[in-house]
């Protein structure tokens, strides 16, 4: 009796194994493709970071690993100013951070950057959620041609345009000013579109039901699907202040005369020089220190934002 059952349970326990091992090409392939891709994108933020830690000969000579050596240099705009060569020795990290904010008011960019980026988002959601919600879930002649209207405006390069609307904000005396870099895109199509598609998940009977409540459009909008959108809203959010918190091109057109308005962007040009060269170290300091409160936000909605993407049904 046990000389036959021992022999059938072995191959049970052999094919309960295979799996765990079994060696896939097609996987194998797309891993080391997404490796690679992630290495490609994450080696611009290690160079980044390595060179805020260094010094300038480490820099132009591309040595002293990822945090330099941290020796002692001289800072010859220092010497300049008549100190003493002995007060004018200074470590790299130390000077690199200090300079980006001694040099230039970052805080104050920051600051730009923050009160700019903010007040598009918010006017941004509140044009584009009443939007969403009519062209989602309420009947009328000619919706899908209005829905099309916005898909074709996704087609639209900010750059096509953007000498139409400083021409427009020139003649309304506009330009460096808070409102030159805010009224431009406080209404965002791709955020009409994100939205409508996330609207179109919601089941008509909530709306049925809210209705039979007795409740007007637009308190279903605010309170009923609004609450509902906060996972697309998050990843919105992300697309909308990466956007503007990053975008170079039109500050630098409208803001012209008043260094005060600069976004963080805008901020680096105070490290560009000219005839004395490039002051790297405190530039990718700075980019450091603009890039990081990016990164943690990101982080920390990462599960909202990947929630969002896939709700609203977006690849």
């Amino acid at each position: 009796m046990s000389d036959t059952a021992l022999p059938a349970s072995a191959p049970v326990s052999a094919s309960r194994a295979g799996p765990a091992f079994r060696f896939s090409v097609a996987e194998t392939a797309k891993h080391l493709i997404l490796v690679l891709g992630s290495l490609v994108v994450l080696l611009p933020f290690y160079v980044m970071v390595s060179y805020s830690f260094k010094s300038p000969a480490e820099i132009m000579q591309n040595m002293g690993g990822f945090f330099g050596a941290q020796e002692l240099f001289r800072d010859d705009y220092c010497v300049k100013l008549g100190r003493d060569l002995a007060d004018c020795m200074v470590t790299p990290v130390i000077y690199n951070y200090t300079t980006a904010f001694q040099k230039a008011p970052l805080l104050r960019y920051l600051f730009n950057g923050l009160v700019v980026t903010i007040s598009i988002f918010v006017i941004q959601v509140l044009v584009a959620l009443p939007c969403a919600y009519a062209l989602a879930k309420l009947r009328f002649w000619g919706r899908e041609a209005v829905f099309g209207l916005v898909l074709f405006c996704l087609l639209i390069p900010v750059h096509a345009i953007a000498l139409p609307l400083y021409i427009m904000l020139a003649k309304l005396g506009l330009t460096n000013s808070y409102a030159a870099l805010v009224i431009p895109w406080t209404i965002s199509v791709f955020g009409i579109f994100l939205m409508r598609q996330f609207f179109m998940t919601v089941p008509d009977d909530l709306i049925d039901a809210a209705r039979m409540d007795g409740m007007r459009e637009f308190s279903i909008i605010w309170n009923v699907m609004l609450p509902t959108a906060i996972p697309a809203l998050l990843a919105f959010a992300i697309f909308s202040v990466v956007a503007h918190w990053n975008d170079y091109f039109w500050p630098r057109i409208v803001i012209t005369g008043d260094r005060s308005l600069f976004t963080p962007p805008l901020g680096l040009r105070e490290f560009k020089g000219d005839a004395d060269g490039d002051n790297f170290g405190p530039m990718m300091a700075t980019a450091t220190i603009i890039v990081t409160p990016l990164i943690v936000a990101f982080l920390i909605a990462q599960r909202r934002f990947i929630e969002g993407i896939t709700l609203s049904g977006m690849k």
